[in-house]
């Protein structure tokens, strides 16, 4: 069972809750997070991309790589790389090169991202939002796979036989597929033989289970060894001395951003402390509390999905890096040995 951490790099300028954060300061931080989580233990860290001005981590590769001269073990990924609108050889590039600093410890997690502004950016059209993703994995699945590329063409242009490099230290470079719950992308994921991660930020995570059954069903029919095939889930969450502490730590930013994300996108529904505690409870998808409760809730999600990995996702501008500190210390220290040992 691997314990990590997902983050957007949240940096929010001056607002209801006080002070923004730089985005230099920001990636700074970051860094100091993954040696954190490092030293205590943590087995992967991982950064979403983003091209918004409350988020500062648009190029994730080129953060991890700064981190990973200064760590030893810990794993570090994508989460996710929005394949859709960048370039699968660029990508590719990117991360074997993060891969030879690390020393074998790079990944890729790929997806069309929940996020829209990065199609724009790069002059792509959201009408072809699903074909974008299924070719341009598709290449990024033949540029691992050989070092001499020949790629008809299509959205991208066609690759004549040509060479990609670096080549990645591990063969073949890991490239997972995230979700945030749709079926033909868990059934893409099985089909392929790629791990998959869940994203779970709403409901009780059990009702995931008929998404997992769907791609081990996926994976098996297509010939994969399902047992072989990790899963991973990814849930907001904060951690602290005591639940109470980690839940006042986290609850203003999450109805905040809550209340921001939801008019973006039409959700319904009033975020205010009875929503929170709701969704703390411990079938609930968040994650706040003390150790003993964070792994506790951890537990049950294995036994309930049978996950191999979980990202607490721990952003939050709002709360201080040196909070945020402690917490990845707790998580190191504490919550992964109760879980490790229960499993």
């Amino acid at each position: 069972m691997e314990i990590g951490i997902s983050t957007f790099l949240e940096a929010s300028p001056d607002g209801p809750l006080g002070p923004g954060l730089s985005h230099a300061q920001r990636i700074r931080n970051a860094v100091e997070e993954i040696v954190t989580a490092d030293q205590a233990g943590l087995d992967v860290y991982a950064i979403g991309e983003h091209h918004r001005p409350d988020y500062a981590g648009s190029a994730p590769a080129v953060i991890l790589a700064a981190a990973a001269a200064k760590t030893s073990r810990i794993r570090l990924s994508s989460a996710v790389t929005v394949l859709s609108s960048d370039d699968p050889v660029r990508v590719y590039q990117s991360f074997s090169t993060l891969d030879a600093i690390s020393d074998g410890r790079a990944e890729i997690m790929a997806g069309r991202g929940s996020f829209i502004e990065s199609f724009p950016l790069f002059g792509y059209s959201l009408d072809d939002y699903d074909e974008l993703f299924e070719e341009k994995l598709e290449l990024l699945l033949r540029i691992r796979e050989s070092e001499k590329v020949e790629w008809p063409g299509g959205h991208r242009a066609a690759i004549p036989n040509l060479g990609v490099y670096p080549r990645a230290v591990q063969q073949p470079l890991p490239v997972w597929i995230g979700t945030g719950g749709s079926p033909e992308s868990a059934v893409r994921a099985g089909v392929l033989g790629l791990p998959v991660v869940f994203a779970i930020i709403g409901g009780m995570p059990e009702r995931f289970a008929p998404l997992v059954e769907l791609y081990k069903r996926a994976a098996a029919k297509a010939g994969h060894d399902v047992s072989k095939l990790p899963i991973a889930t990814h849930s907001h969450g904060f951690i602290a001395d005591t639940k109470a502490e980690a839940e006042n730590l986290l609850y203003p930013h999450w109805q905040h951003q809550s209340t921001v994300i939801g008019r973006e996108r039409g959700w319904s529904g009033t975020f205010d402390r009875n929503a929170f505690d709701a969704a703390n409870s411990l079938r609930g998808a968040l994650y706040a509390g003390d150790p003993e409760y964070v792994a506790e809730k951890i537990i049950l999600l294995r036994k309930n999905l049978g996950v191999t990995r979980f990202l607490i996702h721990m952003d939050a501008s709002s709360i201080s890096h040196k909070d945020t500190l402690k917490a990845i210390e707790l998580l190191g220290t504490k919550v992964a040995p109760i879980v490790r040992k229960e499993i």
